[in-house]
């Protein structure tokens, strides 16, 4: 069963609303995936317009709180992944707005992976080391696409923060990635893929032994080279 709310004032605007639902999809009252009652429902318990209730609806919908059901089914709580994808989103915008340099997105992202890499190196999720060795053997092998090298790249970078265990980390680094993977297609445009490539795979098969063997150092300083030598900064 869906939470009840209770009556706000009419005097109250959307955000209230919002606000109740947002509260119950966040502490857990409203599980991922399960419906909200019908907007008629809504409007009864929140006491206001049916308009009130779609504003707020659609607010909650724009930050990845809320998914369509269907045309005539009731709006649901979206998953965690859909908040994640809603912030990814935000992340890619403000980076093009303001216009961010690469400089400085490959300095979060290494304080990110170095961070994340220290605890990986301490205390592995052993399930994502086996996922990022699963990435790196598709970099190895030759017949693997340009397009799909670059994907298991940035998969082999991504396990390898999960394998911190560190959820923040990895949320940020989810976010991240998709800032950093437009200035890497920028990047990879004006350079020679294919002389490239041995070097790379080269690059993270050390970084990936350096975090199995327990050596945080070793793995903060290949990181560190990896990224200034591909990126030239």
């Amino acid at each position: 069963m869906a939470p009840a709310f209770s009556v706000v004032p009419r005097t109250a605007t959307y955000l209230l609303v919002a606000e109740q639902i947002r509260k119950a999809i966040l502490d857990g009252s409203l599980p991922a995936g399960q419906s909200l009652p019908p907007e008629r429902e809504l409007t009864r318990q929140f006491g206001v317009s049916r308009t009130t209730v779609r504003e707020a609806l659609r607010q909650l919908e724009a930050q990845g709180l809320l998914a369509a059901g269907g045309r005539t089914s009731p709006m649901q709580s979206a998953d965690p992944e859909s908040a994640v994808a809603r912030f990814r989103e935000a992340l890619l915008h403000v980076v093009r707005l303001r216009e961010v340099a690469l400089p400085d997105l490959i300095e979060l992202r290494l304080a990110i992976e170095t961070a994340a890499l220290a605890r990986a190196a301490t205390a592995p999720v052993a399930a994502y080391l086996d996922e990022a060795r699963g990435h790196l053997q598709t970099m190895k092998d030759a017949a693997t696409p340009q397009a799909d090298f670059h994907e298991a790249d940035v998969a082999f970078h991504l396990a390898l923060v999960a394998a911190s265990g560190n959820q923040a980390l990895h949320v940020v680094m989810m976010a991240a990635r998709d800032a950093v993977k437009l200035r890497l297609d920028q990047a990879m445009e004006t350079r020679a893929f294919a002389r490239l490539r041995p070097r790379i795979v080269k690059e993270h098969a050390a970084l990936l032994k350096a975090v199995e063997r327990g050596d945080a150092a070793a793995a903060g300083r290949v990181l560190r080279a990896h990224l200034a030598e591909f990126y030239g900064t």
